[in-house]
């Protein structure tokens, strides 16, 4: 019999704690009183056990669940419906943390590329790479391919649509990946760097795969995907189905019921994400420094033989922070900047080439 735990954090008070961990476990594995049961083998082998409740100060707690893998059916959904199904529902309770069992972690593939991947296509080996956001949403086309060839042509890795940018009537899907990707393309040839063009190709099941179809004719490499807004279940198929694309994982949807060093940092490179963006410490969220600091640990550290993931931190970033933000991150990360780029307006070029330079002299003074 092979178990999974799972972290809690839950609001309680002493007195209290214990019976809310065991109604948790029940609610999380039978949903139904002990009492209800009368088969001995769902007793004994599906009904989930609380395996440590711990004080974390201010009114909460910690409490580990031990949950049968076997319910799980080794799938994506299922395993999230397991560990945060109905009581996703319960006011006050995040899940925090998930240890696997080997029998479990092997039903999934992990990154199929990650970092060493997304390096390679880059014939970048050491140091940080760059990424930057196409937007605003309701430009058109050749707008679009403008600010791809400018960020292209400026040095920059990876060139990512704003996650808003999807199939509207301007800027429809089918016309805006070609011409995006022959616009980073025709740059990456005039400069003589490689740089990687990234659509936006969420959306329903079938249209994901019209668009991963349009990127693959396009000749793109590196395609954007939120998770959350797409279900997990169907971003794990599409990466089995397309596994030539690297795959950027966008946060948007995922809330904070869920810590994010989990989701992000190890759900979503269960599922496949090689790389993974989320929200910088002091920017336009409200992510702690510490919190950063372990998704980021996450996705690169040794973890069930998995590649390692490429941490990409976002939103609100500026190219100003740019040592700060190696400092604490290392090396093996992407930074990404949109807006801060943006505002040069007719600068922008000049602007992007700072940014790509800083990224650059810090690795030059990093290795010399």
């Amino acid at each position: 019999m092979d178990w999974l735990t799972a972290t809690y954090d839950i609001a309680a008070d002493e007195a209290t704690a214990h019976a809310r961990a065991e109604a948790l476990a029940l609610e999380q594995s039978v949903e139904c009183p002990l009492e209800a049961i009368g088969d001995a083998r769902v007793l004994d082998e599906i009904v989930a056990r609380v395996a440590d409740v711990r004080d974390a100060g201010g009114g909460r707690f910690h409490v580990d669940v031990r949950i049968a893998a076997q319910t799980t059916g080794g799938e994506p959904a299922q395993l999230m419906n397991m560990v945060f199904g109905n009581c996703s529902l319960w006011p006050d309770v995040r899940l925090r943390d998930l240890q696997l069992p080997e029998s479990l972690a092997e039903r999934f593939a992990g990154p199929r590329h990650g970092l060493r991947g997304i390096r390679d296509l880059l014939g970048a080996p050491h140091r940080a790479l760059t990424n930057a956001a196409v937007k605003p949403q309701g430009l058109h086309v050749p707008e679009l391919a403008r600010l791809c060839e400018t960020f292209a042509r400026a040095g920059v890795d990876i060139v990512k649509d704003d996650h808003g940018i999807a199939d509207q009537a301007y800027s429809p899907a089918a016309q805006r990946i070609p011409a995006c990707a022959a616009a980073v393309a025709r740059a990456s040839r005039e400069t003589g760097r490689p740089s990687l063009y990234a659509p936006h190709v969420g959306g329903s099941p079938r249209a994901m795969r019209d668009r991963l179809r349009i990127a693959r004719e396009s000749g793109v490499r590196v395609v954007m995907i939120a998770p959350m807004l797409v279900g997990l279940p169907a971003f794990a198929d599409v990466v089995d189905e397309f596994p030539e694309f690297v795959y950027l994982a966008h946060p948007s949807s995922a809330g904070s019921l869920v810590a994010p060093s989990l989701l992000f940092g190890h759900i979503y490179r269960l599922l496949g994400a090689d790389a993974v963006i989320f929200v910088n410490y002091g920017g336009r969220f409200a992510y702690p420094q510490a919190e950063c600091g372990a998704l980021a640990d996450a996705l690169r550290a040794p973890w069930y033989g998995f590649e390692a993931a490429l941490p990409v931190p976002a939103g609100g970033m500026r190219v100003e922070r740019v040592d700060e933000l190696l400092d604490f991150y290392g090396t093996d990360t992407m930074l990404l900047i949109g807006g801060n780029l943006l505002v040069a307006r007719d600068d922008l070029f000049a602007r992007t080439c700072d940014f790509v330079r800083r990224v650059e002299a810090y690795g030059a003074a990093a290795t010399a």
